[in-house]
């Protein structure tokens, strides 16, 4: 009966690209996404600017501090963004031609543009 009063819990941090840190913790039942964060000790080293900039959620939706967690969740830690995801895939777009990619990118022998 014990087991049933514990959660099974992930906290993962990406600080750069590419590149993450992951704590996996068990909490009391009851426990929120504050808690969570606290117990993996992954916000030590940064700073508070850094700390104030991050945004939560689980299973990749926001999520407040004091929601509470679930058997099984991942608590994700995010970085504010550096480039505008629009801005980024024009900017793609751009580099890759128009020719090369989505509608274009496979177009039947005689078929109409864009079709």
């Amino acid at each position: 009966m014990a087991n049933d009063t514990r959660l099974h819990v992930q906290v993962l941090l990406s600080l750069q690209p590419r590149s993450w840190q992951q704590v996996d913790l068990q909490l009391p039942a009851g426990s929120s996404v504050a808690d969570a964060i606290r117990a993996s000790q992954l916000l030590q080293a940064l700073s508070d600017s850094q700390v104030d900039a991050l945004q939560a959620g689980i299973w990749g939706l926001r999520a407040s501090p004091e929601q509470l967690l679930r058997e099984g969740d991942r608590v994700e830690l995010y970085r504010p963004l550096t480039v505008d995801p629009k801005v980024a895939r024009r900017e793609r777009f751009v580099r890759q031609g128009a020719r090369g990619t989505g509608l274009f990118a496979k177009r039947r022998a005689g078929a109409k543009s864009g079709y």
